[in-house]
């Protein structure tokens, strides 16, 4: 099946990250969410960034408005119904995916792939919520869409072989470079290498071995990242990092995992990171 038109389902930094790159590079793009407010939003970063690299001269003003003509919003997930293959970006809750995907399955054509853009949930028990699990697939982007390079594509226990094929293509066709995870483990790859990273750098605060700018400082030096993991915390959301730590620890048991006093505080302080101007830093509210 030939892939023209891509759903999303969720307008926020990811969701409409990746309407604005499925659109950029030929694809006719339905994004769905709850209010329109959302959608509004979501074509207004698209809009800032474009005429950013339009003052940079990396795109002219009627490329810009090919883009967006290519995007549709609706508020009505039915609006999904003519699209090839949809990519859900709403928030990391379980139980808000498995609905989603379970009126998804309803609404689009059988043939259709549903893909999950979750960071570490199970793809094995979103899919059991359809009556398609060979059709459910994880395909994680990062952050920001547009400009990172990797994608994961994670198999269910389910997930069929055409399924995963088509999902590197589409990947592929994004610009992406896409890996497989052989098996539906929480974290995957990249987050379950990454967030005993974020954990640690936490407790090392709290046991005040250092501040979180020297963390970040010996991080970028010592190891050569090109960000610390507190700059990273806040850039990708405070709250996420926060939720994934839940999950593995729920999933597991294992004490490791269970988010330090300190990284729920800052959370319960809505310090959510640099969407909310406050996090393990502060931002200029310009």
């Amino acid at each position: 099946m030939a892939i023209q038109k891509v759903g999303v389902v969720g307008a926020g930094s990811m969701g409409g990250g990746i309407a604005h790159l499925a659109a950029m590079k030929g694809f006719e793009v339905v994004l769905c969410d709850v209010e329109q407010r959302f959608l509004d939003a979501a074509l207004g970063r698209m809009g800032k960034l474009m005429d950013k690299n339009i003052e940079k001269q990396k795109m002219t003003l009627e490329e810009k408005v090919a883009i967006l003509t290519r995007i549709i919003t609706t508020t009505n997930l039915e609006d999904l119904s003519s699209v090839d293959y949809v990519i859900e970006a709403v928030i990391e809750d379980l139980d808000l995916k498995k609905s989603v995907f379970e009126k998804l399955d309803k609404i689009c054509k059988p043939e259709v792939i549903l893909g999950t853009n979750t960071s570490s949930m199970s793809i094995t028990v979103i899919a059991a919520a359809t009556n398609r699990p060979d059709k459910v697939v994880g395909v994680h982007f990062f952050n920001p869409p547009q400009v990172m390079r990797l994608a994961e594509i994670i198999r269910g226990h389910k997930t069929s072989d055409e399924t995963l094929i088509t999902s590197f293509e589409l990947a592929e066709a994004l610009g992406k470079t896409p890996v497989e995870v052989k098996k539906d483990t929480p974290g995957f790859i990249v987050n379950r290498v990454m967030m005993p990273q974020f954990l640690e750098a936490v407790r090392l605060v709290e046991e005040g071995v250092a501040t979180p700018k020297d963390i970040d400082t010996a991080v970028t030096l010592g190891l050569n990242y090109p960000m610390g993991p507190f700059t990273l915390m806040d850039f990708t959301g405070i709250d996420i990092s926060m939720f994934v730590a839940e999950y593995f620890y729920n999933e597991t048991k294992n004490p490791n995992w269970n988010p330090p006093f300190t990284l729920k505080s800052i959370v319960r302080a809505g310090r959510l990171g640099k969407k909310t101007n406050a996090g393990w830093y502060d931002y200029d509210k310009k």
